[in-house]
């Protein structure tokens, strides 16, 4: 499991907290460079990666592509084509690297869940992996995760 990392430099404080292949191992991947995931996302994913997903998330299929956006019909192409587009491995990759975060920022894959899972008064009564259907949320979610990691409340 990757630590967080407190920013030790002002310059660096609005900086994200690298995680180097924290998000690569919540898509059964090996660990990656951030070009290499980068190059992955472009090619696009193989659909393995989000049976690994579901899997580590404990949620079914159909609610993970639902927060994807990938439509059912979408979904069984992919399963024969075996591999997502880059806009899907984009949306996969944005997923992974917010689960990835709360599992290091909570300390493990069930804590992690069950915050995903339960409404949340920072983000306005929200269940944050509802959110997680945009990149705004997101990063909503991945700043409350990053202010219980720093001890910031309120």
């Amino acid at each position: 499991m990757a630590a967080i990392r407190k920013p030790t430099s002002a310059a660096s404080a609005s900086a994200p907290i690298a995680v180097p292949g924290g998000s690569a191992s919540i898509l059964g991947m090996p660990a990656a460079s951030d070009s290499e995931v980068r190059g992955a996302v472009r090619k696009g994913y193989p659909f393995r990666v989000l049976d690994e997903v579901s899997k580590r998330l404990a949620r079914p299929s159909q609610e993970i592509n639902a927060v994807l956006g990938i439509p059912a019909r979408t979904f069984a192409r992919r399963k024969v084509t075996r591999y997502f587009t880059p806009e899907e491995s984009d949306r996969i990759y944005r997923l992974a690297r917010t689960v990835q975060l709360s599992i290091d920022v909570l300390g493990d894959e069930e804590k992690a869940r069950a915050w995903l899972g339960t409404p949340n008064r920072a983000l306005g009564g929200e269940v944050p992996f509802g959110l997680l259907d945009t990149d705004i949320g997101a990063r909503q979610v991945e700043a409350v995760l990053l202010r219980i990691a720093y001890g910031i409340f309120g």
